[in-house]
């Protein structure tokens, strides 16, 4: 699977950004997280797209979008959401965000003001402060990394990737993860992405948790060890009216750990 293409090009700001769609029915996007792309949504996709139309893409820095020098943080992704939403031409789909996705769909739906039907967070980067040691050494240190060996290089994403899951992951999961950061253009782009992450796009909506007009499911690993599933608590009392399923046996990479529990959850609520 490591082979994993997305046929279709969407210009965003002169920016290349690649997409898919699967399945027919009601619309519904699917946003991936760091450092994932959507190949960690191919279990969902396929369960999901045969029941709605499902719509995929990578993040800008991320996967096959553009990995130019540029601005690849928080700030920009739910810029992108909305205009793929406008281009797509649906109308109040329902979505699906994991991690920095589930952030993306957050300050999309709160800051921008797009409407969805119903809203699904997995493992989401919600509540501010938040960034690992990791990160904040990456912070100071990005051209740094950006220069190590490739050998490193890959040790360091793999043993990163490894951390985000409870379950062991197989080889061709790792591998497939790993694809878009191998290259020249992908390991600068590994540790831009990071070295631009920052808890002040988490605290642009802090404050405004009760402006949300959709009903929200938050779904959340029990052993996640990037983001303690304390924090799936603790969110779902700053969201009205949210419903909260924890998923036994899977960390922050329940995506990949657990696909079929997601999906049977993910469509109960919107059928719901």
């Amino acid at each position: 699977m490591s082979n994993w293409n997305l046929p279709h090009t969407f210009k965003f700001e002169s920016r290349d950004v690649k997409y898919g769609v699967e399945g027919e029915g009601e619309p519904l996007i699917l946003v991936h997280g760091t450092p994932w792309s959507s190949f960690s949504l191919r279990h969902l996709i396929r369960d999901l797209s045969c029941h709605y139309r499902v719509y995929y893409f990578d993040l800008l820095g991320y996967g096959d979008s553009d990995k130019s020098d540029s601005d690849v943080s928080l700030g920009i992704q739910n810029r992108l959401l909305d205009a793929l939403v406008e281009h797509w031409e649906v109308e109040c789909p329902f979505i699906v965000g994991h991690d920095f996705g589930g952030t993306t769909v957050l300050r999309n739906h709160i800051l921008d003001k797009r409407n969805y039907r119903k809203i699904v967070v997995i493992d989401p980067v919600a509540l501010s402060p938040w960034g690992s040691q990791f990160f904040k050494h990456i912070e100071k240190h990005e051209s740094a990394f950006s220069g190590v060996p490739d050998y490193i290089h890959s040790a360091i994403v793999e043993t990163y990737v490894k951390t985000a899951a409870h379950q062991k992951l197989e080889q061709d999961t790792i591998d497939g993860i790993l694809a878009p950061w191998s290259s020249e253009q992908g390991k600068a782009a590994f540790y831009r992405q990071i070295a631009q992450a920052d808890s002040k796009f988490t605290d642009d909506f802090q404050d405004k948790f009760d402006e949300i007009n959709a009903p929200v499911l938050i779904l959340w690993g029990e052993e996640d060890q990037w983001i303690p599933c304390e924090q799936a608590y603790l969110l779902q009392s700053k969201i009205p009216g949210s419903k909260l399923v924890t998923v036994p046996d899977s960390g922050h990479l329940v995506i990949e750990e657990e696909p079929a529990t997601l999906a049977a959850e993910i469509r109960a609520f919107f059928e719901s």
